[in-house]
């Protein structure tokens, strides 16, 4: 499958990485020029310019995308971009600020297939720390499943299987990582979970024995 990354900045550079790791056909859309050559020297097929233009995401190939992702800093842009990929029936992911307004977040997500919030991913891992334990719910994101984080302890059944091999079977699965000192974000295939390491899980509501047993064991 091929996919569009529009911004090629931390949250834009981890999705490319991934998705290439994966075996997909990635091409970068970047005006900075730092950007640009950092993304290049990753092997990755750049096309300079504003990822807001339908030209420039026609140089990407927009046309033969399965999905395009509006992922840099500033979400005008990230909305334009994936206003243009839904015309040629691509997928739309957006990143937004966490702290935009609820209405406008209403405006985005009627729009677009996705919405994803960077910062969240890292509030939750700050939030595990700060409440000191290895498991805590974080909150609900519907009647029936749990948005949850853990800190995995050295004796973990898990320590040392790949993130992506973990299997919570239908009760939840395990959508970000994060290691000491770094947010949490989307895993890389070949990456190993140590001690110390956090997870952040979406959960069935009914399900949580089970998933923490699963986890940390006991």
């Amino acid at each position: 499958m091929r996919f569009v990354i529009v911004g090629y900045g931390r949250v834009g550079a981890r999705t490319a990485r991934v998705l290439n790791e994966e075996g997909h056909d990635v091409v970068v859309i970047e005006n900075n020029e730092t950007k640009i050559e950092r993304a290049r020297e990753a092997g990755f097929e750049v096309v300079e310019g504003d990822g807001s233009n339908e030209s420039v995401l026609r140089r990407a190939g927009i046309e033969d995308a399965t999905a395009v992702g509006g992922l840099t800093g500033d979400p005008n842009v990230n909305f334009a971009a994936c206003m243009v990929g839904a015309e040629f029936g691509c997928r739309t992911v957006m990143r937004i600020s966490e702290d935009y307004r609820q209405e406008i977040y209403e405006q985005y997500a009627d729009d677009v297939d996705d919405v994803v919030y960077p910062e969240r991913l890292g509030a939750a891992g700050a939030k595990t720390a700060l409440l000191g334990g290895n498991f805590n719910a974080i909150g609900d994101l519907t009647e029936q499943l749990r948005l949850s984080t853990v800190t995995i302890p050295e004796d973990s059944p898990v320590v040392g299987e790949k993130v992506a091999d973990v299997d919570l079977g239908e009760d939840g699965i395990v959508y970000a990582h994060g290691r000491a000192r770094e947010a949490m974000t989307i895993p890389l295939p070949g990456t190993k979970i140590e001690a110390g390491d956090q997870l952040a899980l979406v959960t069935e509501r009914d399900a949580l024995d089970g998933v923490r047993t699963a986890l940390l064991g006991g």
